[in-house]
Formats: C-alpha cells, structure tokens, sequence
C-alpha cells in the first residue's frame, strides 16, 4: 500500500530537513518546499495527503500560501507551523480552512499523532464525498406504478411527509418497498442534495452494528487498528435509514434514543461527543407495539421512531397494480436484456390470482424469469414458476381464491418452506428468494418451529 504522502513546508533549512528524514523514517512519503510559492507549485503537482505549513514564510505568508493551497488541492489537510506568539494567527488559519496547528518546536509522537488525524479527517471528508454522489438517490417517483386507491393515499402521504424534518416509521410485509419509500421520502426533502444511507440492522451483529452506526476509535476493540467514523457522520446533512429497526438489540436501541433526543453520540472507546443534523427513517416489516408488549424494544423509543408512520400495503390489496407493475418490469428488463417480449393477457391472469406473499419483489423475479425462459415475443402461462399455474399446491393462489381463512403467518410459513425447497435447504439461498437477510430468515425459522 502507497505510504501517505506528506509536504513540509519551511524556510529554515535545517528544520526542515531534520522534520522530512524523521518522517520518512517513521513510514512517510515525504518532500520539502522553502517558500510559499514553491510550496503552491508542489502541491498542484504532488497532490499530497497532507501539507506541513510554517506560518511565517519570506515572499508569500503563510495564510495567503494557505488559501492557494487549499484552492488548488480542495482534498489536500494543512497543518500549520507557529510559535508561541502567533496563535491568534493560527487560529484564524483554521477558519480560514487549516485542519490544525502546531506550535514549534513539536515533539515528533505528537506531530505523528496530528498528521494522523489528518489523514483519517482527508479519508472521512473524501467518503462523504463519495456518498453524497453516489447515495444521492434521484426522485423515484417514475418507478412508483400504480393507479389502486391505496397506493394513490401512499403517495399522498409521502407528499405530505417527504418535506418535514420528523422522523418517519415505514411499516409493510417484506419486499413491499420500504427502502424505495424512503428514498422518494428523501428525495422530495430539503436534504436530497445530501446523503441517504443505508443501514442494514438485522444484517449485522451487535458490536458491528453500533461501530457501524457510531463509528470507533483506535484499539476500542480487537482489530480496531484505526479510527473509524461512523454512518451517522456520513449521513451529516442527510438522511439515515434505519431497515429492519425490529431487530436491533436493547443496547443499540438506548444509544439511538439518545441519538433521537439530543443530535449526539460518541464513538465506541471514546467520551467525545459528536453532533450531527441527521433525519432518521426507520422500517420494520414486525409489529413494532407487539415487541413493545414484550419488552423487546423499548417504548420511548418506538413513540419516537413512529412520530409518524407509513405504512405500505401489500401487493394483494392493490387489485390490478399487479399487472401495471408487471407489465413495467417488463417494459424495464426489456431494455436491459434488448428484447422487445410482453406478457400474454392469460399470463397476466395468472399473475392477477396470486397473492404474492413476497410483493412486489416476488413479482419482479417472476417477471425477471419469465422473460429470460420466453423464447419468443409473448409472456406465455408456460413461462410462468408452477407455483403460480398450480392452484392445488400453491398456498398465496389458495388464499386468493378457495381458502381466504389462511392467515397472514400461515401464508409466510408456506412461503418460507416453498423457498427452503426450492433452494434444497441452504438457507442462505433461501434468503435470497424471500428478499430477507439469513439472520431475519433464522429469527423466522426459531419463530415457526422449523431449526433443527
């Protein structure tokens, strides 16, 4: 791995080399400059991680060396050199944009320890950078199909909601669309030039999860080699989404609450605190006041998630958005694979009786399927899993038509067994048919009877 690069900057030559040979010996990629216009030239070319930068330069100063530093190489930290009687002028670099100072001379432990934290502090801004691009999501609003009643009063509500800085409960069945509702949530908000990001509860275990969310310092535990800042400083600004808030432990709840009530945390190993301006979003396809009647998630803390709540309904109480969607998913794959292939009016029949336990993500795989086993221009019954051409042994079709008693647990119990045989009993390949993560999978599996 390329060594972080450093430049020092000084005009007393001996200062300035005995500071460039002891910091490559400690591992630094390291060059020198003796004025602030050679200091200028070097970084445009060098691009370093981080600029050592006396104070008192010959020619250019040091604050004017300073701000065309930081125009030219934007991703560039600067620490500023000072003696003890410039550090009012030190201070007004750090306005200005230095990350820090340091006053001469410095023991080299703790000049090592600042340039550290520069570069963690350059790593953390450039990460931010990066999600704010990439986890920007645009307006979703052209994916959402749909024209059912229901549907209509969900994208009301999300017009409603979307500007507001509360927080925000999304509830449904899994594969409904909680992580899409909460996009089109954030990206009708004030925030949507900010970050959306995601956190996946129920993928991760408890000490990963609160690194995760909180971040860590070096050595707060085995392996901690570095300091890590956490998801809710990348999400600054911006918008955190919290799926499957149901399975979070007791002890990550009570910091979350305290992230609730006062905007604050502190990284696992340390007793800073760190304030951030995050909006969080929460969703859960549990029934969260049930956990509550429990004891398994505390009561403050759902009164607070569920400020307000939005709840999705399932694809089956949404009459013919099945075949608008489906008929959207193909129009959309069609583009991806360069096929021009529809769905037959007896298909879409098909597609219309099931009760589509798995939503709407069980019926883009369909689709996805059908398509890819289509030979030829039409979407036909036969393209179809047999589950859906199959009344006998389909459970989700039986409710639809013969057996509308069957509960919503007993429908997923069916669910969950068609899914582990279909994958012959690897779990985890059943997770993945059924959208969820192999930890919510197992929780199901101890839930209905059926670990081994």
């Amino acid at each position: 791995m390329k060594p972080p690069s450093l430049l020092v900057v000084d005009d007393d030559s001996a200062f300035r080399q005995v500071m460039a040979d002891e910091l490559s010996r400690l591992g630094y990629e390291t060059s020198t400059a003796s004025t602030g216009e050679e200091a200028i030239e070097r970084v445009e070319v060098l691009e370093p991680e981080v600029v050592l930068l006396d104070l008192r330069l010959p020619g250019i100063g040091g604050l004017e060396t300073l701000k065309a530093i930081l125009a030219a190489a934007a991703s560039t930290e600067v620490i500023m050199f000072t003696g003890h009687g410039s550090i009012d002028t030190a201070i007004e670099s750090i306005r200005i944009g230095a990350c820090d100072y340091v006053v001469k001379p410095c023991p080299l432990d703790e000049l090592q320890v600042r340039i550290q934290r520069a570069i963690e502090r350059r790593s953390l801004r450039q990460r931010t950078k990066i999600l704010e691009r990439g986890l920007t999501p645009p307006d979703l609003s052209n994916s959402f199909v749909g024209d059912s009643p229901e549907f209509r009063r969900l994208l009301n509500l999300i017009d409603r909601v979307a500007p507001s800085e509360s927080t925000v409960l999304i509830i449904g069945e899994t594969g409904v669309g909680k992580e899409r509702v909460a996009k089109l949530i954030h990206a009708r908000s004030p925030r949507r030039s900010r970050p959306f990001v995601v956190v996946e509860c129920a993928a991760l275990q408890e000490s990963l999860l609160q690194s995760e969310l909180f971040g860590h310092e070096r050595g707060a535990f085995t392996g901690a080699d570095r300091a890590k800042p956490g998801l809710f400083e990348v999400a600054n600004g911006g918008t955190i989404f919290l799926d499957e808030i149901g399975e979070v432990s007791p002890a990550t709840q009570t910091k979350l609450l305290r992230v609730l009530d006062t905007s604050t945390f502190r990284h696992v190993g340390s007793t800073r605190e760190i304030r951030v301006d995050v909006r969080i979003l929460a969703a859960t396809n549990r029934d969260v006041s049930v956990l509550v009647r429990q004891g398994l998630f505390r009561e403050d803390l759902f009164y607070r998630l569920s400020t307000i709540t939005v709840e999705i309904p399932p694809l089956r109480a949404r009459g013919d958005d099945v075949s608008l969607l489906a008929q959207h998913f193909a129009t959309m794959l069609n583009e991806r694979f360069g096929s021009n292939k529809r769905i037959s009016e007896a298909a879409l029949q098909l597609l219309r009786q099931h009760s589509w336990p798995g939503n709407v993500r069980e019926l883009l795989h369909v689709v996805e399927a059908a398509l890819v086993l289509c030979e030829g221009s039409q979407v036909l019954p036969d393209h179809l899993p047999a589950s859906l051409r199959n009344t006998k042994t389909t459970p989700a079709t039986a409710v639809s038509e013969a057996s509308r008693q069957l509960t919503l647990q007993e429908v997923e119990l069916a669910h969950i067994r068609m899914a582990l045989e279909a994958s012959k009993g690897h779990r985890g390949n059943a997770a993945k048919i059924l959208g969820i993560s192999e930890r919510n999978l197992y929780r199901k599996l101890r839930e209905y009877g059926l670990c081994d």
